[in-house]
């Protein structure tokens, strides 16, 4: 029998980088329109059926109240994504409107953003996931769905190596025999890895970060207080090369593109476990279809003492005004993409976990119900809180210490220098 539950309202969340979802072909004009009856609107593309539906469902929802405006959808490469944005913006042929992933992509584009914060509070007690698209004390957008890191294994392949598939480890100590038995027993890497464009230490890091660092740390981290010389924070490089070093992860791990070639890994059995995404792709929907009961989701493992587990989810993807001049029409396109109708029809056909908190998520698949009981004790990606210029060094460096070209400790300090 398929549970409903309603997506809790209170959700701890901050700012956010979906990390892509799919890219598309560039097609159409790159400039702004300088007239009221056209909209031009930049985006990564649909990845699938449901998300060409949606905005369709978007489209619709807009023209019931701009009949006359053309609305043109320019779809560009998500690898080349922020590179075409800033550079049409500099040159003065940006769009009026581009989406934007919550977080770090958002913030540090801010200042080349129309500030929506009046236009949108009717929005605020129906969505959540917020304090991904504010900045300085303004809004710049609103969050389409809400988005983490969940982690997803397969049951039988833990099944295969001895372990107990109803029972995912909880403590690293755990997490670390389970690999060790998996690539022992089975023919499958423990994880599942694309580090190709150096995702994949934003991914461990948000992932595994609530049993690393203290709740005091957490929060600090997030409100900008961090050394990455401490102990903790050192750790996670530590545990980053450790895991590596000790084979958790496919062979060529630094040359497979996360989108989607280390997922597919997971989804065809040749890897047991993956950090994964809770929506847009990558998700509990999408990896069902291949997995089916098989598959398990289980929540970040213990690593010290003193630490509070939580799912690591908070505001996804949404578009930001560019134009001053089409403020009005943006706010109403903004108003479209979060579409009660659309979204819940999205929700179910896409694997949506959407911030509209009345949708209920009607559902079979244990993974999404889990994770959507998690919700409410859920706390900020931990990568999303760093400037563009530490993240790019983060993916650097991630790389490099996933081949052994650099020491933890020298990373470390590269990350403490970046940022001051």
């Amino acid at each position: 029998m398929k549970r409903r539950i309603a997506i809790p309202a209170a959700i701890g969340v901050a700012a956010l980088a979906l990390t892509g979802c799919g890219g598309a072909s560039p097609s159409g004009s790159s400039e702004g329109s300088g007239t009221d009856d056209k909209l031009v609107i930049w985006n990564w593309g649909d990845a699938d059926e449901a998300a060409a539906a949606y905005t369709e469902d978007v489209k619709a929802a807009f023209a019931k109240k701009h009949p006359d405006v053309e609305v043109e959808i320019v779809n560009q490469p998500f690898d080349q994504y922020y590179t075409l944005l800033g550079s049409a913006v500099e040159a003065g042929t940006g769009p009026d409107l581009a989406l934007f992933n919550g977080g770090t992509q958002l913030k540090s584009r801010a200042d080349t953003l129309v500030p929506l914060t009046d236009e949108l509070a009717d929005l605020e007690d129906t969505l959540a996931g917020w304090p991904a698209f504010q900045a300085d004390g303004e809004t710049y957008s609103a969050p389409m769905f809400l988005q983490g890191f969940p982690i997803y294994y397969n049951k039988a392949l833990f099944t295969a190596a001895g372990l107990d598939a109803d029972n995912p480890p909880a403590t690293w100590d755990e997490l670390s025999e389970a690999c060790a038995a998996i690539t022992e027993k089975t023919d499958a890497s423990c994880f599942a890895l694309g580090n190709k464009e150096g995702l994949g230490i934003e991914f461990f890091l948000s992932g595994f970060a609530s049993g690393i660092f203290t709740p005091e740390e957490y929060d600090a981290w997030i409100d900008g207080d961090r050394d990455w010389t401490s102990e903790h924070a050192t750790q996670v490089l530590q545990m980053w090369a450790d895991s590596a070093a000790d084979g958790w992860y496919n062979e060529g791990a630094n040359s497979t593109a996360m989108f989607n070639d280390s997922f597919d890994l997971f989804s065809g059995g040749k890897s047991a476990m993956v950090v994964g995404l809770m929506s847009g792709t990558a998700h509990w929907k999408q990896f069902d279809e291949f997995l089916g009961d098989d598959l398990g989701f289980m929540m970040p493992v213990s690593t010290n003492d003193g630490t509070t587990l939580a799912l690591p989810a908070e505001g996804g993807i949404g578009y930001g005004v560019l134009n001053e001049d089409k403020k009005e029409l943006g706010v109403d396109w903004i108003k479209a993409t979060v579409d009660h109708d659309a979204l819940s029809a999205y929700s179910l056909a896409g694997g949506q976990i959407t911030s509209d908190t009345t949708i209920e998520l009607d559902t079979d698949i244990a993974s999404a119900n889990d994770i959507v009981g998690e919700l409410s004790g859920s706390k900020p990606l931990l990568h999303t809180a760093l400037e563009a210029d530490t993240l790019d060094l983060l993916h650097r460096l991630g790389q490099q210490l996933l081949g052994g070209e650099v020491t933890v400790q020298d990373a470390a300090a590269q990350l403490a220098a970046s940022e001051g």
